[in-house]
């Protein structure tokens, strides 16, 4: 699975749980960590817990390692980190508070609404 698939999948997923504010930032050539971040929020910690629940089950249909998951227990700032694309799931009230969209305001937002409705 490219990139652009495995972005397209963990969007997905969180969209089917019903993430809000979905956001996509393309990285390449502006960190190392990752080519994708992306960010969104729930309204709840079981919320918040669901999709990155979620997104570990699709990555684990596609036989997609998680390289690692952070913060699931308290559930108000998930990482996922599946390699290139890097999932930051955010408890409503944090994501306010951490603001990465300012913080990586020179990153551009990638769209892929018409490419999750195939």
């Amino acid at each position: 699975m490219d990139d652009r698939q495995l972005l397209l999948t963990a969007v997905k997923a969180a969209d089917d749980k019903r993430a809000e504010d979905i956001v996509i930032l393309n990285m390449k050539g502006i960190s190392l960590v990752a080519d994708y971040f992306i960010i969104c929020h729930g309204n709840s910690d079981k919320q918040v817990q669901a999709i990155a629940r979620e997104l570990k089950e699709k990555m684990s249909e596609n036989d997609i390692q998680i390289k690692r998951m952070e913060g699931f227990d308290e559930a108000k700032w998930v990482l996922v980190d599946l390699g290139d694309v890097v999932a930051h799931i955010f408890h409503k009230d944090e994501r306010s508070y951490y603001n990465l969209e300012r913080l990586w305001g020179d990153a551009p937002h990638e769209n892929v609404s018409s490419e999750l409705n195939k």
